[in-house]
This record gives structure tokens, C-alpha cells and sequence, in this order.
């Protein structure tokens, strides 16, 4: 079902044949989600790559927090000890 790869940059990579990633396609791309590199080959030659996108960041949801965070009525009124620290009064 899969040959062993004789490039250095994909050595660990698990290669397939079109005709078995095609079968098993839903199969490799759980591979895929978990981390790891499919290679699929025609005829023994790799010809393409199946690999996890990398999210680099995280899109945050405008009131995602919405009854999770408490924000006292006070929290702008000024503190005579913070003042003190800053030499405010």
C-alpha cells in the first residue's frame, strides 16, 4: 500500500499511490489532522504532498467573553493609592 521514500526532506513521510490515497483519501487526511505528511506518487515518483496547514493565529470573536468578564461599575474611579504611588496628589 505505501513505498518507502528515497528522498532525504520527506525520508519519515508515509508515500502512497494515486490509486490508494484516492480509496483512502478520507483516512489520509485524518493522518493529515494529526500531524502527519502524506506523500502520493505516480508510478513510484512523488508527485505531491498532503500536510497539516499551521494556523499562526487565532481570530478572536467579538463577544466571545460576553457574561464571563465583570467590570465593576468603579473601575474608573481614581484610587488614592495608586495616585500616591504615581505622586498625583
Amino acid at each position: 500500500m505505501h513505498y518507502a521514500v528515497g528522498m532525504a526532506d520527506i525520508a519519515s513521510t508515509r508515500t502512497f499511490n494515486v490509486h490508494d490515497a484516492k480509496t483512502n483519501l478520507s483516512k489520509l487526511l485524518a493522518r493529515v489532522e494529526a500531524g502527519e505528511e502524506i506523500v502520493i506518487a505516480r508510478a513510484g515518483t512523488p508527485v505531491a504532498r498532503l500536510a497539516p496547514i499551521r494556523r499562526t493565529s487565532h481570530r478572536s470573536i467579538i463577544g466571545s467573553l460576553r457574561g464571563r468578564v465583570h467590570i465593576p461599575d468603579d473601575f474608573d474611579e481614581p484610587d488614592p493609592e495608586i495616585e500616591a504611588m504615581f505622586g498625583m496628589r
